[in-house]
């Protein structure tokens, strides 16, 4: 990734990052031609406004005349419902393609966050992530539906209204251009700043959103702990820092605009002097004063709509930089640039082959280091070890979510790399240990293992898993709502849910991370008979804890920092194998 965000912020520097959003509205460019020319209409109509001016004062005043003061107001007001007309359709069509654009933006991420690699979520927070989803692409939605729409309506009466500006008094219109270097340096400078400050803001508030949410999150740990008032304390200090970071921006942008109206009002008073020696002494008409202030006036609020919009644009620019950041990240894990194989119709045998890894966190200690281990056809493999053996690391790579640094592993004889991720991981089911339920209700978690599964399959498989009875006991049955992770069930409730989804996916491989460690003795004989139920005829990898799950594998794995250290049935490892021993006597001292 580095090379990645190096690559971004080349391009950053300045609003060029800004074109990484024309992939996302060019679907839509009909809408934003149609914009753009009910932009043109209202633009043009605007700048005719000043030729009615001309003709109140010219023939209306300095003629006396009711009838053309008549005409000239008419002319006005048919000009201004015109104008009106062509804002809405303007307005409408610009903030619809904002919102579709902000929505799709925020689509493409979570669609690219969603398939990357494991490791990347290492090194970067969800919280980091939520914000770029959430705060980035809703300023992108207005920047889109509104800044840039303003600052191209204004770019545009700009150059209209310098053309009428020559058209009307050429003398004139030098002192007014005159300014525009003056008020370019101070755009220029003060903008660069802006944009860095904007970035720093929108870092900072992702860095408080993360840190309310892990405080959130442990809610129960923080008030165990009688911490609240250090978080408090903490969270005010990154509260503080984005407040900041914010103020210094805001102070930025508010110098760069008012420095703007200063100059530009300026040049306007010295126009204004001089014209009017000019109407004083008979040179020039006041009607086209009165016009050649209209669209003077107009000039120096469009140079001054820009001004305060290309603050906005430069925030835009840090938005769109985090954005791009994340979609530019490749996935480590990917299907084969060659032909895909097959995954259909092979043996569920899997094969750890001479395999070392390394944790990209973690690159000078390695995981797994020269291990081959066979986990065979609808057998039990246990996974025994003390804490860090590498046994979870196993389950990561068999599923595939890291790659081996060496060596290989194989289903059915096939190296896992030459299968579509998606394809291989359709055949395994994992049950951990803390099992992940959704905030949603029991139906849609069951069905989180088959998502075509009809209501009757997932009652089947939830007697299965010896969960039928409680889940009717709940309020709504199946439509009960579980709140965040689960919370409204107790951990062998947890347990046997994900059993059922494990059930109702009716893998060829099942992954167990001993999903009775941690549960009372009642939950544990419920779970037990569920998987039980569960393994018959599947091939299956057991992290084991409890003796009674060891007692019963077929082969039981002995693995110790990384590497294999025997492997056997219970009773050949209490003969042949200290460490296995060890643990056995551990285990025996917990229960006793």
């Amino acid at each position: 990734m580095p090379a990645e965000s190096a690559a971004v912020d080349g391009k950053s520097k300045n609003l060029a990052i800004l074109l990484e959003l024309v992939t996302f509205i060019k679907p839509y460019k009909l809408k934003v031609a149609a914009a753009l020319l009910a932009l043109i209409f209202t633009a043009s109509l605007t700048l005719s406004v000043g030729y009615g001016v001309r003709i109140l004062i010219d023939q209306g005043f300095a003629q006396q005349s009711t009838q053309e003061l008549t005409g000239a107001i008419q002319f006005i007001l048919t000009i201004t419902i015109l104008i009106s007309i062509g804002t809405f359709f303007r307005f409408y069509l610009v903030s619809s393609v904002g919102e579709r654009v902000s929505a799709d933006i925020r689509l493409a991420v979570f669609n690219h966050v969603i398939g990357l690699h494991p490791s990347y979520f290492e090194t970067n927070g969800s919280g980091d992530i939520m914000s770029r989803l959430t705060t980035d692409t809703t300023l992108l939605q207005s920047i889109i539906g509104s800044s840039f729409s303003m600052a191209m309506r204004s770019a545009l009466m700009c150059i209209g209204a310098v053309i009428m500006l020559f058209a009307t008094n050429v003398k004139l219109t030098l002192i007014v251009l005159a300014s525009v270097p003056f008020v370019l340096v101070p755009i220029l400078f003060y903008g660069r700043r802006v944009r860095a400050l904007s970035r720093q803001s929108q870092d900072s508030m992702s860095d408080v959103g993360s840190y309310a949410g892990e405080a959130i999150e442990h809610i129960k740990t923080v008030q165990s702990y009688s911490y609240e008032n250090h978080e408090q304390r903490a969270f005010s200090k990154e509260v503080e820092r984005a407040y900041d970071i914010g103020r210094r921006r805001v102070k930025q942008r508010a110098i760069l605009i008012s420095g703007v109206i200063v100059i530009v009002f300026s040049a306007i008073a010295g126009m204004l002097w001089v014209g009017g020696n000019d109407v004083i002494e008979g040179t020039m008409s006041a009607g086209d004063l009165g016009a050649f202030v209209f669209y003077a006036i107009m000039v120096a609020s469009s140079v001054a709509t820009i001004s305060e919009v290309l603050g906005e644009l430069q925030r835009a620019a840090g938005a769109t930089e985090r954005l791009i950041e994340i979609l530019h990240v490749e996935s480590h894990i990917a299907p084969p640039n060659g032909q895909v194989h097959d995954i259909e119709g092979l043996s569920s045998q899997v094969t750890f082959e001479n395999v070392t890894f390394h944790y990209p966190s973690r690159p000078q200690h390695p995981a797994i280091e020269q291990l081959n281990l066979v986990a065979n056809e609808g057998k039990v493999l246990a996974l025994v070890g003390p804490s860090g053996a590498g046994k979870t690391t196993l389950f990561e790579l068999l599923q595939r979510f890291y790659d081996p640094s060496e060596g290989k592993v194989t289903l059915g004889g096939v190296d896992v790399r030459c299968f579509d991720p998606s394809a291989l991981r359709q055949q395994m089911a994992l049950v951990p240990q803390q099992p992940a339920l959704f905030s949603h209700d029991v139906m849609h978690n069951i069905r989180y293992g088959n998502p075509d599964a009809t209501d009757e399959q997932v009652i089947e498989a939830a007697k299965k898993a010896h969960a039928h009875d409680f889940i009717t006991k709940l309020p709504e049955g199946y439509a009960s709502f579980l709140g965040e992770r689960g919370v409204r069930l107790s951990g062998g409730q947890k347990q046997r849910i994900a059993i059922a989804r494990a059930i109702l996916k009716d893998p060829a491989i099942l992954l167990l991370d001993e999903a009775t460690s941690a549960l009372d003795s009642e939950s544990e004989h419920h779970v037990q008979q569920a998987l039980e139920q569960l393994m018959k005829g599947r091939t299956t990898i057991i992290i084991a804890h409890r003796l009674s799950t060891i007692q019963h594998a077929d082969q039981i794995a002995v693995l110790d920092q990384g590497r294999l250290v025997d492997i056997g049935r219970h009773n050949d490892l209490m003969q042949s194998c200290e460490l296995y021993q060890r643990l056995v006597e551990l285990q025996f001292k917990a229960i006793h």
